[in-house]
């Protein structure tokens, strides 16, 4: 795909005030669909493989299907609104939103128009530097999921390029919560990271909640991203565009300068912005044209026949913000300080995406040194070269295992990352995996003293060097040991016997 003409960042933003806005697809972990009670694929303990097969006729709108609101999304479209900082309405009604995709088979979605569940909140955002930023949200509203689409022979499984696309309608349904923020002014040179910061908190705060698992690969949370740009002292808003479905903060960060760049471009020789989804593409780096950008006058809201108002109680609504977590940004700020990380030590854990991951980590018994080195080090290694997050490859409580395990000196960090590609590569708990694969560390002396005498033996010359003093000299022969060993043996106890028999 040819790349458009950019400018440089610095200059764009001398030239035009970028203004943001987003728009957030949290999927809700209930058990079933929004309006059905067809299983609920977002969940990751959902065993639903074959397409086609978590729908009911109301999924699919078949004449005569009645839907019927889930209660337990309507809890959690409410938990949000509160932590969001959102009024929650006395009463909210559903629309249908009508518009044709080939993934959504009634040709129409239920969604919330005019009168939202949550509106009017404000979320924290802390960047990198410790700077607070408020990002002001217009309204949470809760919806209804379209189905996916599979796009076949294409190089990269998008549709450009494509030759046919298959539809799987077992998403459609799925409960959704659609968080809107008003325009945002002031991020400047900031954007890129405002962005990445806000969808960053807003996993946070979901995961904190316990309504979804949040995972972007998995596309349980998705950002829409709004860019435009307007000449410096002009008060009208420039025209938008609309990246649609980023699923990383990464993606989103890129996305976002890029279109800075590449509206800049445009605007700067006297072009105009068409109003339009674009499509982001994380192997290019990229985004390009969608489809014209409609209004919400062009859906033709109406309200939704068959439902009735959503009307929770104050005692529900009281009961519900009594039961809040702690807002992400004051979490961080505690957590850095419980921790005793560094400011860099600290920002590695959240760039990286891991803070849930080393928080349940610690809490299953870790010390948070070693969740972070887990979780930053070998375990993101692994999920790089995989494409996968790191999150899907294994559980907090096999990392504590594993750290258990290495601190008790029950295993070694070799061995331990041994361990920890049995456990990923699914041969069961770090325990079950240690014993499968034999790594337990040889701390018997009779074996290790055999060991130490072998290598003495053949470095002679290192034998004199210990005895003359040079202690350093005795890691040529634990590094022996270990390796005739096989990595398994007790290094520290390998040391004291070298020196003992080294004064023998």
């Amino acid at each position: 795909m040819a790349r458009a003409e950019l400018m440089d960042f610095d200059k764009a933003l001398e030239m035009f005030e970028p203004v943001l806005g987003f728009e957030v697809h949290v999927e809700l972990s209930t058990r079933t669909k929004m309006f059905s009670d067809a299983p609920n694929p977002a969940l990751s303990d959902n065993t639903i493989t074959e397409p086609n097969t978590a729908i009911t006729p109301v999924c699919l709108g078949l004449p005569g299907s009645l839907p019927v609101v889930n209660e337990q999304a309507v809890r959690f479209a409410i938990s949000l609104g509160l932590a969001l900082g959102c009024q929650i309405a006395p009463s909210s009604t559903f629309s249908r939103k009508n518009y044709f995709y080939p993934d959504l088979a009634k040709n129409y979605q239920i969604s919330q128009y005019d009168e939202p569940i949550a509106f009017e909140g404000s979320v924290e955002v802390e960047l990198e530097d410790g700077t607070l930023v408020q990002v002001p949200i217009e309204r949470a509203h809760m919806e209804e999921d379209a189905g996916k689409l599979t796009h076949v022979g294409g190089s990269t499984g998008r549709i450009q390029g494509a030759e046919s696309s298959l539809v799987d309608y077992n998403r459609a349904g799925v409960p959704l919560v659609e968080i809107v923020t008003k325009p945002i002014y002031g991020a400047e040179h900031g954007a890129p990271e405002i962005a990445k910061a806000y969808v960053s908190t807003i996993r946070d705060m979901v995961r904190a909640l316990g309504i979804s698992e949040a995972r972007m690969e998995r596309g349980n949370l998705r950002c829409d991203a709004n860019v435009s740009l307007r000449p410096r002292g002009q008060v009208e808003l420039g025209i938008r565009t609309e990246t649609k479905n980023v699923n990383s903060f990464r993606s989103v960060e890129r996305a976002v300068r890029y279109e800075i760049q590449r509206q800049a471009a445009i605007l700067a020789k006297g072009g105009s912005i068409q109003q339009e989804t674009r499509h982001w593409h994380e192997d290019t780096g990229v985004t390009s044209a969608g489809r014209v950008k409609s209004d919400a006058d062009d859906y033709r809201y109406f309200p939704e026949p068959d439902l009735l108002p959503v009307v929770p109680t104050q005692a529900l609504i009281d009961s519900l913000r009594d039961a809040l977590p702690e807002p992400p940004a004051a979490r961080r700020r505690r957590l850095r300080e419980e921790w005793g990380f560094t400011d860099l030590e600290f920002r590695d854990v959240v760039n990286s995406g891991l803070l849930v991951e080393v928080t349940d980590t610690v809490a299953a018994g870790a010390s948070p040194q070693q969740a972070r080195k887990w979780w930053t080090g070998e375990i993101a290694r692994i999920a790089n070269a995989r494409d996968a997050e790191p999150a899907s490859l294994i559980t907090a409580a096999h990392v504590a295992e594993i750290v258990q395990l290495v601190e008790s000196g029950a295993l070694t960090d070799r061995l331990a990352r041994q361990a920890l590609e049995g456990v990923i590569e699914g041969e069961g708990t770090p325990a079950e995996v240690v014993e499968s694969r034999g790594l337990t560390v040889v701390s018997d002396d009779g074996a290790l003293i055999a060991a130490v005498d072998a290598a003495l033996a053949q470095q002679p010359d290192v034998l004199e060097k210990i005895r003359d003093g040079k202690v350093q000299a005795a890691g040529a022969v634990i590094g022996a040991v270990m390796k005739s060993m096989g990595g398994k043996a007790d290094a520290a106890r390998v040391r004291e016997l070298v020196l003992e028999r080294a004064q023998a």
